[in-house]
């Protein structure tokens, strides 16, 4: 569910995201699909290298009941190195713009912590949300450009790049401190005029095994803050490292982890697998629906 906020203060949680003239419904949770158009993603890295391939993933998704198609064409896992704003751009524009061409009502998240790459994708394709897994620290013009740009925008949590950010993460109170971190920045957004903020509390990215797990149960410590949040457990190391396999193996505990997600409060999953988040969020809701 979302909040529009306005002088910096929370008002009444909104069950939607303005996104152009359409509105997307969070009264129910909602499944994001991840699109990764990289040579070197952790899981599916190389998997949608050509068009044809990444259109018949996507209409998978589609079928499977999706809500929102995220594309994203930099690789964030631990390590990884960065690419150049033109290489960002070369990867992403023709995929978003294929999407759109051939689901026009699907809308489209992208993956991104450049502002530029927003701008650009938003000229060539109209309004799209945008995902950006540094929370606006890997580049200071991001706030206000989507203030400017008026677009949902997704709030992540992280410590440090993802190149060095899982070395040795510490915290002093990992729910405070991940609490202090969006409030400082639910704020400057606010300033900027961005109305549509959804957090994503940042699994795997600057956290260790325990942190995650923490994090997965305190889930609903960030409901004060009145805004939507998302989670992308899909497949990470924190569910198949626990369980002693590799993330083709992690399909199961990537349900397990969604769903303790949805009873922690998680308004959308972001997840490689729809089918399966699609089942778990009814499950969900037929629980919910014997407690009213």
């Amino acid at each position: 569910m979302l909040i529009t906020q306005s002088a910096g203060k929370f008002l009444k949680r909104n069950s939607s995201i303005q996104l152009g003239n359409s509105i997307i419904d969070l009264s129910i949770p909602i499944v994001m699909g991840i699109v990764n158009i990289t040579p070197d993603s952790f899981y599916d890295g190389g998997k949608m290298e050509d068009e044809k391939t990444m259109l018949t993933a996507v209409e998978q998704m589609v079928a499977a009941g999706v809500t929102v198609i995220d594309v994203g064409a930099v690789s964030t896992k631990p390590g990884a190195e960065n690419i150049s704003t033109k290489i960002e751009l070369g990867r992403l524009l023709p995929a978003v713009r294929a999407i759109r061409n051939e689901f026009p009502e699907i809308p489209i998240s992208i993956d991104t912590f450049r502002s530029w790459v927003a701008v650009r994708v938003i000229d060539e394709i109209g309004p799209i949300i945008v995902n950006d897994v540094s929370g606006g620290t890997l580049d200071s013009k991001m706030f206000e450009t989507i203030g400017k740009l008026q677009m949902p925008y997704i709030l992540s949590h992280i410590q440090g790049t993802p190149r060095d950010m899982q070395d040795d993460p510490q915290y002093d109170d990992l729910i405070k401190d991940v609490s202090s971190y969006f409030a400082e920045k639910v704020k400057r957004l606010t300033k900027f005029g961005v109305k549509d903020i959804i957090l994503d509390p940042g699994f795997g990215f600057g956290k260790n095994l325990d942190h995650n797990y923490e994090l997965l149960n305190r889930l609903d410590a960030f409901k004060v803050f009145q805004l939507p949040v998302m989670v992308g457990l899909s497949r990470k190391s924190m569910i198949w490292k626990a369980l002693d396999i590799t993330p083709e193996e992690a399909l199961n505990g990537t349900t397990v982890a969604n769903t303790l997600a949805l009873m922690g409060g998680a308004d959308i999953l972001r997840v490689h697998d729809v089918k399966e988040a699609v089942e778990a969020v009814k499950i969900f809701c037929e629980i919910k629906a014997t407690l009213i």
